[in-house]
């Protein structure tokens, strides 16, 4: 299968040496909560369902979430908050999303990055931005019943817009610019659906609220039946 390809590619790449040094380096010195834990320090594939009809595309793994774990979203309250949200949309059998064999399933849904090594203060520089880019481009193309991203944050949006140039997508001009909830229709039957990220930083200040998050992937299901 081309999905499972891609994530054996993506968990032994070692292309960007800034990222490598600082992911392995936040998992040898860790967390003091996660002390007893083997962290994962490697980068992070995307996962779900093959069948997908709906991407949710985020930044980059956390340092101490899906860094340590190994699964986009996982281990961390950003984690709690979007599956919470994709649960209530019956994309997720559960609202949680705590380690690799904690029984969390997707259904009709894939949820990946746009890079997949943790980058220090969240911030990946723009050669380690494109290094990636061809990782996300395969995932895409290889999730062919695709009819809507949720892009979290404008990283994630542009990072979509990028990607589905280089597919061949006919984009709108000028490129729309990223908002919450602001709505694409692409062709090929593709919607681009903005949401804020899930990240403490919004969700704590009530920038994003459950019932804002809620309303992405009402329009999310939506789309994709």
């Amino acid at each position: 299968m081309m999905l499972r390809v891609i994530q054996n590619e993506v968990t032994a790449c070692r292309r960007c040496a800034r990222l490598v040094e600082w992911r392995e380096r936040v998992g040898a010195e860790k967390r003091r909560a996660f002390r007893e834990w083997e962290y994962w320090a490697r980068p992070v594939p995307g996962f779900g369902d093959p069948a997908a009809r709906l991407l949710v595309l985020g930044l980059a793994p956390a340092a101490h979430g899906a860094n340590r774990t190994g699964r986009m979203f996982t281990g961390d309250r950003s984690g709690d908050f979007l599956y919470a949200a994709m649960h209530r949309a019956g994309f997720a059998n559960q609202p949680t999303s705590l380690h690799h064999g904690d029984g969390l399933r997707l259904a009709g849904a894939w949820v990946s990055s746009a890079v997949k090594c943790a980058p220090p203060d969240n911030k990946p520089a723009p050669d380690e931005r494109d290094a990636c880019l061809p990782f996300l481009l395969r995932e895409i193309r290889a999730l062919p019943d695709l009819r809507a991203i949720v892009c979290l944050g404008g990283f994630g949006w542009d990072a979509a817009l990028r990607t589905l140039r280089e597919l061949g997508h006919v984009l709108p001009a000028p490129l729309p610019r990223f908002g919450h909830r602001v709505e694409v229709r692409l062709d090929g039957g593709l919607t681009l659906i903005g949401s804020y990220h899930p990240s403490q930083q919004n969700t704590f200040t009530g920038r994003l609220t459950p019932a804002m998050l809620d309303d992405v992937f009402a329009a999310a299901r939506r789309i994709t039946g």
